[in-house]
């Protein structure tokens, strides 16, 4: 193989990485505070889950959670970002099994947005860019991001801080960096993720809280259209914890009491 990368011709060994070549791999954006990684336990289990569904041989636990636990320690890191590929080597789409795996980590320093943003909400708009539906890939963070690439590229107003993205039916599923939640007559409503879609590990967490503290909760079907009848909508990730979307195009409320719980909780998390 003869390989040129920005015109410089590389050495005889060099070989292509799937990640690169076909999105062949799984990623975690990991949020750092104090040195240490909010929600790793959950990071770690989604990791290896996906990789098990794609049949990636993840490194050893231990040796993961270590190498986290040590970059996560880096002077001013506020994020990691872990990537996981199946490797490097081959031709075509069909992989050798015989690959090995390749990870990389790296620690950055944490994300600047406003700092009012999760006190006094945000505004968030609808994305005309659709998801496609694939079962087999829904629910993991893999390496094909390019319906978010494009979902962000429509708007450039630093007013808006997130664009919500629906599938080709016009079902709402997530943002395009974040889950959604809707509080729709007392009840906490998520779009379930059996299409397409990333399950969110704070997505996660904040369901399993909201059960464990009694209050009502449903992963189903969303027609975006019933944003307009919910009392609070708000947004979940890693690195955000939970922001109050204060405006979804023509729909504008305060922040509610739901997602302050919320924030709450996570607080101590």
């Amino acid at each position: 193989m003869t390989l040129w990368i920005d015109g410089a011709r590389q050495g005889a060994r060099a070989t292509l990485d799937r990640g690169l070549e076909f999105g062949d791999g799984l990623f975690e954006t990991m949020a750092v505070r104090a040195g240490r990684v909010r929600l790793l336990d959950r990071h770690v289990e989604r990791l290896y889950a996906g990789a098990a569904r794609l049949a990636i041989t993840a490194p050893a636990e231990a040796t993961l959670r270590e190498e986290i636990t040590r970059a996560a320690a880096e002077p001013g890191c506020g994020v990691l970002k872990l990537i996981l590929t199946r490797g490097a080597g081959g031709q075509g789409y069909r992989a050798d099994p015989g690959l090995a795996p390749r990870r990389w980590l790296a620690a950055l320093p944490p994300r600047a947005r406003p700092a009012g943003w999760p006190e006094e909400g945000v505004v968030a708009r609808l994305c005309a860019t659709r998801l496609a539906e694939q079962p087999l890939l829904a629910g993991l963070k893999h390496l094909n991001r390019l319906e978010q690439v494009l979902a962000r590229r429509e708007w450039s107003d630093p007013e808006i801080a997130e664009g919500l993205m629906r599938d080709v039916h016009g079902r709402l599923v997530c943002g395009t960096m974040s889950n959604v939640f809707l509080v729709v007559n007392g009840t906490v409503v998520t779009p379930q993720l059996a299409r397409c879609g990333v399950a969110g590990v704070m997505r996660g967490a904040v369901l399993a809280a909201l059960r464990a503290a009694g209050v009502s909760v449903e992963e189903r079907d969303v027609d975006a259209a019933e944003s307009a009848a919910a009392s609070e909508v708000f947004l979940t990730n890693a690195l955000i914890g939970a922001w109050p979307v204060r405006r979804l195009e023509a729909w504008q409320r305060a922040p509610g009491p739901v997602v302050r719980r919320v924030q709450a909780l996570i607080e101590g998390w």
